[in-house]
């Protein structure tokens, strides 16, 4: 095998390596994303339970800069400290490493049987959640065959010739080597790829653990420059997290290699084989950055904003902020198609604001605010604002001529709309006066029970994201789903009404004090689920797939 297929076959093998690593995380967000922000936000006021669930979501997400990203958006909201948000990445980081040690072992027996059992499962069932558990096992399948590959991709690497060079060159220049790693971490946009690819090329003899450890330095390096960059656009409270993260992961493999180099230490005490000693190099790595990270934490908080409010762009006056745009042109109503696009670009946007509506809503029941409530009532005004001018839009061009689809679209958006309205209602008629009830009485759920409350209304959002692309996509398989998940939160409804009388048999004080609160808020949640399942009924209805009582199955 010539240099020119090895590096094909390798390159195979690690775009394998990041599309498992991609559909792994995608099938867990999607499947308990809103779940696990949930539960994150409840515990990162707590700095040592935030270094636990940084590491154990690190673990879930196989991404560390996932959790930075969801960690600093969290910041940026006022939601958590700054501190707790720091204590939270550096699991993360250490949730990282320790994949790349499970990754390590044999874990072939596990192909066949995440394949077979992640693919009979995604085509067994419509179930949202069902499906991407079979997404998730599909990937994990993938991710440890990714690694067989990149194994039998490099086996002929040991007999090249120009290889050697290379290595030697890299062992007597360290600082090229350290660079080297941190660019193709970057470029892979993965500490865990980069790291299983160092692990891969030591196990085979190819470079030497002492090498392998200085490369980890720059892997850990790269990490550090990925989330930051991401978020270079983002809110200046938003980019503490990740930037602090630079100043201590990047900052500490700067220094660590100094010492490094500096006093040669010993890595017989890290594994007796370069691969264990390689993976576990990574692993204290981390370790160290945690522990020094705790007493810096307050010193790395104050230098990264004081670093982020030089990076920060001036603001826009307020008459731009506060400037609302509209994408409902007159000019265009004698051309229906543009006409009509219009008027979906303009109801997306109202989609979007009901969207932050129901995000926050959930919030306010956490943490009521009179003013957070006050600019929760004035976003209800702007969808009111809105659905007017759509629904005048849309009269205006139905008095032209237009063909039998263009009037069905049009009468789809409208009664889009509409319910988009009503739902905004529900939010701020029903669930506010609710919060306002909670904070005016000082009220709390209990654990359970709020905890319920905050999974069924993930539930919501996550149903609510899926209507908004049906309007937009017009999917059948979305549209079909959508609806089914419309059963699927009945029977959630029901079981968390039982758990909640169960509580109330048992004397709960906390149950008993917000025992109508609670109930109330899930029956407006359903309902908000019920309207927005209704805006998948005329794609299923155009397509034949909706009967008067009960869907029709959906054939592929």
């Amino acid at each position: 095998m010539n240099g020119s297929e090895v590096l094909l076959h390798l390159a195979g093998a690690v775009a394998l390596l990041l599309w498992a690593t991609r559909m792994v995380r995608t099938g867990v967000e999607r499947a308990y994303g809103e779940r696990m922000r949930q539960s994150l936000r409840g515990v990162l006021h707590n700095p040592v339970l935030a270094v636990l669930w940084g590491l154990l979501l690190s673990i879930a997400l196989q991404s560390s800069t996932a959790v930075s990203l969801l960690v600093g958006s969290f910041v940026g909201s006022g939601f958590v400290s700054g501190i707790a948000g720091l204590m939270a990445v550096r699991g993360a980081e250490v949730g990282s490493a320790l994949v790349v040690k499970i990754l390590s072992f044999d874990l072939t027996l596990l192909v066949p049987l995440c394949l077979v059992a992640g693919t009979g499962i995604f085509m067994a069932t419509e179930r949202s959640n069902w499906r991407q558990a079979g997404r998730i096992l599909v990937g994990i399948g993938l991710l440890i065959l990714s690694l067989e590959m990149t194994g039998q991709a490099t086996e002929p690497l040991r007999n090249s010739q120009l290889l050697p060079i290379i290595v030697g060159y890299l062992d007597t220049d360290p600082v090229t080597a350290f660079l080297l790693a941190a660019l193709m971490t970057w470029l892979f946009h993965s500490s865990i790829a980069a790291v299983l690819l160092l692990v891969t090329f030591a196990s085979r003899g190819l470079i030497q653990p002492e090498l392998g450890i200085v490369m980890i330095f720059g892997v850990n390096l790269g990490s550090s420059f990925i989330a930051p960059v991401l978020t270079r656009n983002a809110a200046p409270q938003a980019r503490i997290v990740p930037m602090g993260n630079l100043l201590m992961r990047g900052a500490g493999s700067v220094v660590i290699l100094i010492l490094y180099l500096t006093f040669r230490p010993s890595i017989g005490f890290l594994g007796t084989e370069p691969a264990d000693q390689v993976i576990n190099g990574h692993i204290l790595f981390n370790v160290i950055i945690l522990v020094a990270g705790v007493p810096l934490s307050g010193l790395v908080l104050k230098i990264t904003k004081a670093v982020v409010a030089l990076n920060t762009p001036p603001q826009q006056s307020p008459s731009l902020d506060h400037e609302e745009l509209s994408a409902l042109d007159e000019t265009v109503l004698d051309t229906p198609s543009m006409a009509l696009a219009n008027a979906t670009r303009e109801t997306v946007a109202v989609c979007e604001t009901i969207e932050i509506m129901l995000r926050r809503i959930i919030e306010l029941y956490e943490n009521p605010e009179q003013d957070r409530i006050d600019e929760l009532s004035a976003l209800d005004d702007k969808v009111d604002r809105k659905h007017a001018a759509i629904k005048l839009y849309l009269a205006k061009l139905t008095t032209g001529s237009l063909t039998t689809y263009e009037v069905a679209r049009a009468r789809e958006l409208l009664g889009a709309c509409v319910k988009l309205e009503q739902v905004g209602d529900i939010i701020v008629r029903n669930m506010l006066a609710l919060v306002q009830k909670k904070m005016d009485r000082n009220l709390k759920f209990t654990d359970e029970g709020w905890l319920e409350l905050s999974n069924f209304h993930a539930k919501v959002l996550t149903n609510a994201r899926m209507a908004f692309n049906v309007l937009v996509s017009r999917d059948r398989e979305t549209a079909h789903q959508l609806v089914l998940e419309k059963d699927h939160l009945r029977d959630l409804e029901k079981q968390s009404s039982d758990r909640h009388f169960t509580r109330l048999r048992d004397g709960t004080t906390r149950s008993l004090e917000t025992s109508s609160i609670h109930l109330d808020t899930i029956r407006d949640l359903k309902q908000v689920n019920s309207l927005l399942a209704a805006m998948a009924y005329p794609v299923l209805e155009e397509q034949g797939l909706l009967n008067t009582t009960r869907l029709r199955t959906l054939h592929s």
